[in-house]
């Protein structure tokens, strides 16, 4: 297991905004929900909950935002993973079609909280492509797109020549859907703590968690310098770790990369051809692009299981090697222009691709919000609601959509 959850530098990290202050956990404290992470989904909790007036103490082991959070691309999409047709496939049309209303709602909402909060991320709406390069593929996405307009969910089918005026790309064919978003993750991870924290939440960082002792009427969140006493815990740190038995068994732990570019002048942003579009493809692990705000691209994908220490540098150049390679070929006059950055991030896959929302009959006084594999920005913002939904005594057929045993 890797000892950090990224390695590079991400863009994000450049010139990072003014951060929220928060001191290592010493001596005791008490709240009413203890939040065990800080990236995007534990700030998006804290934030939620403690706007809805609920006592919230959030503990980061690290430096908050700077694991998986900032190594992320923050696309903000409406599609899950998974599409309509595949989710059906497991689960039935009516479970598919609300998993995907929901995704839709949580990638809205999202988008609206941002904005309400007033959080400053450079949030930007944007629409996406969902394209193939293979002939093969095209009437299983075609597919796709028809249940997807039957459902309600809009979609528009782009021809080879449509996604070339759009692109500059030569797809067989691609499913364009509107009003996604991109944003800048680290910001916004910031901004939701900095609400939280306004709220009256207690954040900390650089405070490992060593046990979580369950008590009779709660449970404690123990470091090496303090403790913090809660009614229940939730655990929001991306996935299961290895004291979590057996939950943790339930994870593929992947690596991804991503490349910045060196910021396109106007010419050759002509020159590419690559309007102002997300674009992720069919391919398995797929491939994803999307532009920044000041004119950079960045280049996503190339997935591989996470590798021994020892082999991690090699497997680095190799997946960013890989990565030039493919979007060389898919945007040829890419191949003139510099790269800035180069990470690579860690994230868990779950075996449908949807996160772990909600209790573990093994630990009580547990939440867990786990898993959100490539949509981790949409998915953490829906645990947040859900989790709300939870501790508020909301009972929802819902909630069992991302339950633990829903595989049963």
């Amino acid at each position: 297991m890797p000892k950090s959850l990224r390695t590079g530098t991400p863009v994000w990290l450049d010139r990072p905004p003014r951060r929220q202050t928060c001191q290592p956990l010493k001596g005791q404290h008490e709240v009413e929900v203890a939040i065990v992470g800080g990236g995007i989904t534990g700030s998006t909790i804290a934030a939620l909950f403690a706007g809805a007036g609920i006592r919230v103490g959030l503990v980061e082991a690290s430096l908050v935002g700077r694991g998986s959070t900032a190594a992320s691309s923050a696309l903000l999409l409406r599609e899950p993973d998974l599409g309509l047709t595949e989710l059906g496939r497991r689960y039935g049309a009516a479970k598919a079609r609300r998993i995907w209303e929901l995704s839709t709602d949580a990638a809205r909402d999202f988008v609206r909280t941002l904005s309400r909060l007033g959080v400053e991320c450079e949030l930007t709406r944007r629409d996406s492509l969902y394209y193939t390069l293979a002939p093969e593929s095209v009437p299983e996405l075609q597919d796709e797109q028809a249940r997807r307009c039957r459902a309600g969910f809009a979609a528009d089918w782009l021809t080879p020549g449509a996604v070339r005026r759009l692109t500059g790309i030569a797809a067989r064919g691609a499913i364009r859907t509107r009003d996604n978003a991109q944003f800048n993750p680290f910001a916004a991870c910031l901004g939701l703590l900095r609400v939280a924290a306004d709220a009256g939440a207690l954040l900390f960082e650089r405070s490992p968690v060593l046990r979580i002792d369950r008590r009779r009427d709660g449970i404690e969140v123990v470091t090496s310098k303090g403790t913090l006493k809660a009614a229940q815990v939730v655990i929001a740190t991306g996935y299961a770790t290895p004291g979590f038995q057996p939950p943790v068994g339930r994870f593929r732990l992947n690596h991804t990369y991503v490349l910045a570019t060196k910021p396109l002048s106007r010419r050759q942003r002509w020159e590419l051809g690559l309007g102002d579009v997300m674009l992720w493809d069919t391919e398995r692990p797929y491939h994803y692009a999307r532009w920044t705000n000041d004119h950079r691209l960045l280049l996503g994908g190339a997935d591989h299981p996470v590798v021994p220490g020892r082999r991690r540098a090699a497997a680095f150049r190799r997946g960013t090697r890989q990565l030039r390679e493919y979007f060389d070929a898919l945007l040829p006059a890419l191949a003139d222009v510099g790269i800035d950055y180069g990470w690579e991030g860690l994230f868990a896959n779950t075996p449908d691709s949807l996160p772990y929302i909600g209790p573990h009959a093994r630990y009580p006084r547990h939440q867990f919000a786990l898993g959100y594999g490539g949509n981790g920005m949409t998915f953490g913002f829906l645990a947040a609601r859900l989790l709300l939904e939870r501790w508020q005594g909301i009972q929802s057929p819902d909630h069992a959509l991302f339950a633990f045993d829903r595989h049963r």
